[in-house]
């Protein structure tokens, strides 16, 4: 089985998220981009767990070729990891996604899944950390006439059947759903903690060289790239907080004091 796993670098959200509550967080005069520059950058968790999956089904017996691909100006250091975890195979696609939107971004992997053949099974993960839209995969499953299953918490090939069977989280519960190879599958976080990589597995991923590849070497042509939605603003929202304190008195003083509260605030009638 042959399966391709779509990673994406982004800034660490952990640090994003301290820099806005300090205050701290910069859009440049461009009013598009981030003026810091010493946040780190990672791995799509997401897409991490996507690997995870793939990882999965080969411990259960299956057969399975990995290859991880990312498209961006150097995500080296995510290829690597992806290397450590269990990949196969690792590519990057040198192309400046600043000026890209969903759609070029799934017209440069579609066109890496082709080159490659085709594939059994492609992951990716539900969503990227940094735009939050998870567009990408849906738009990869209609480019390589592939069904797409979302939101998947478990995926499982039983008895080495062609025939995938996700498990999806949904508002009312999981359910289980049958598609067959080949499929887009998008991985949710409620797969759980993806594996860590070995010692022995990390030193070997550092001799370990992506494939590189080109947008004219996947015969993409220029206008196949022009974006279709632009970004025009970003901007940083105000973060504000409001604590009142009730003093004094007995529990169900307080309690009465808090529910006359409310009601003058009209929270409660």
């Amino acid at each position: 089985m042959k399966i391709v796993i779509c990673a994406k670098e982004v800034l660490d959200p952990d640090a994003v998220d301290n820099y806005v509550l300090h205050g701290r967080l910069e859009i440049g005069a461009d009013g598009k981009t981030l003026t810091q520059t010493s946040i780190p950058r990672l791995m799509n968790a997401y897409d991490e767990q996507a690997i995870e999956a793939a990882l999965r089904l080969r411990d259960a017996g299956m057969e399975a070729s990995i290859a991880v691909v990312s498209v961006g100006t150097d995500p080296s250091n995510i290829l690597r990891h992806a290397a450590a975890l269990g990949a196969d195979e690792i590519a990057h696609i040198a192309v400046d996604t600043a000026e890209l939107d969903g759609h070029g971004i799934a017209t440069l992997l579609a066109a890496y899944v082709r080159l490659l053949g085709g594939a059994d099974l492609v992951l990716c993960g539900r969503q990227a950390s940094d735009d939050d839209q998870g567009v990408v995969p849906a738009l990869l499953g209609e480019m390589l006439e592939m069904p797409v299953i979302t939101v998947a918490r478990a995926v499982e090939l039983p008895g080495g059947s062609p025939t995938l069977r996700v498990t999806r989280v949904t508002p009312n519960g999981d359910e289980v759903v049958e598609a067959s190879c080949p499929a887009v599958v998008t991985i949710s976080n409620e797969l759980g903690a993806p594996r860590y990589p070995t010692t022995a597995r990390t030193m070997k991923a550092r001799r370990m060289k992506p494939t590189l590849l080109t947008s004219e070497q996947l015969a993409v042509r220029p206008e196949d790239l022009q974006p279709r939605v632009t970004l025009t603003r970003q901007f940083v929202s105000t973060v504000q907080g409001s604590c009142e304190l009730i003093d004094g008195g007995s529990p169900a003083e307080l309690a009465e004091r808090l529910l006359a509260r409310l009601r003058e605030a009209k929270v409660l009638a």
